[in-house]
């Protein structure tokens, strides 16, 4: 017996060593495909611009049109900072156009986030409330931000009360839309495990449904942050100055194409550091997502 066990323990033993080092090894996979796609998104930007300076080079579009990255590159160190005793773009520079139009974004995106999110957990947990509300939601979700801009200047004038509610409108139906059907679709046997333990509604709603709805929540947050920042524009069209949407809106009534595409380029820029920003809180809020 003695012999068996003294032959069988080492052969575990060797076993078990290189399961222990497959974990780095694992890694390895990962990390390459991390940097195949780093790779990749860099071979396509360089070629974008290539392509662009192509354009440019050709002479396909007047400049006025269509101006060369190196004309955008120049607007962009111009508004900046302070040249020739001019400070930026009207007074303020780049980044605090798009720090002001990021702080509407965040009060209007997340007060409309807030509605939402209350709206869908009435619709999805009342039926009566999903009733009258959903034809309402849908109704707002259908309109473009411009069609009910001019009436919110006529209720709030124009300094920032109407671009904060026209921020607010437009963010808050994903959210509700999300959470009213992840609310709804929420697994029954749960719901009804909890109830026979004794929970009550309320602990039903905040132990088992919302963790339950809490990623598709997250896809609508996701989603009216994005409505949001494309609003923005819209929102500053009128005394939008200092903003980004505003820079745009003014550099365009003067044909400054390459401070247009320099606000273009600011939002997108900073709308895909916004979108990075919730993807990191939805894999830290509901990890098991990425596994589904």
């Amino acid at each position: 017996m003695s012999t068996p066990l003294s032959v069988r323990g080492p052969e575990r033993s060797a076993e078990a060593a290189p399961s222990g080092e497959q974990a780095p090894l694992a890694r390895r996979p990962e990390r390459s495909v991390r940097w195949r796609r780093a790779a990749l998104r860099l071979v396509a930007l360089v070629t974008l611009l290539g392509l662009w300076q192509l354009v440019v080079a050709l002479h396909v579009w007047s400049p006025v049109l269509v101006p060369s990255p190196a004309a955008v590159w120049r607007t962009l160190v111009k508004t900046s900072g302070t040249h020739d005793g001019v400070r930026g773009y009207q007074g303020h520079t780049l980044v605090e156009h798009l720090g002001i139009s990021l702080r509407r974004i965040l009060i209007g995106a997340g007060a409309g986030a807030v509605a939402g999110l209350v709206l869908g957990l009435l619709m999805g947990t009342l039926p009566w409330v999903r009733v009258v509300l959903e034809p309402a939601v849908a109704f707002v979700r259908t309109l473009p931000p411009l069609a009910y801009f001019s009436l919110l200047i006529i209720w709030f004038g124009i300094d920032e009360a109407p671009k904060l509610w026209l921020l607010a409108i437009a963010a808050m139906p994903p959210v509700a839309v999300a959470t009213a059907s992840a609310v709804a679709s929420a697994p029954t046997a749960l719901v009804e495990a909890a109830r026979a333990i004794g929970a009550r509604r309320g602990q039903v709603i905040t132990s088992v449904i919302l963790p339950s709805a809490l990623p598709e929540i997250l896809v609508g947050v996701r989603l009216a942050f994005g409505i949001a920042y494309s609003s923005v524009v819209a929102a500053e069209t009128v005394n939008g100055l200092p903003g980004i949407g505003g820079l745009i809106r003014d550099a365009q009534r003067y044909n400054q194409s390459d401070t247009v595409v320099l606000g273009l380029l600011a939002i997108g820029v900073s709308g895909l550091l916004i979108d990075a920003v919730l993807r990191a809180l939805e894999n830290r809020l509901a990890p098991w997502r990425r596994h589904v």
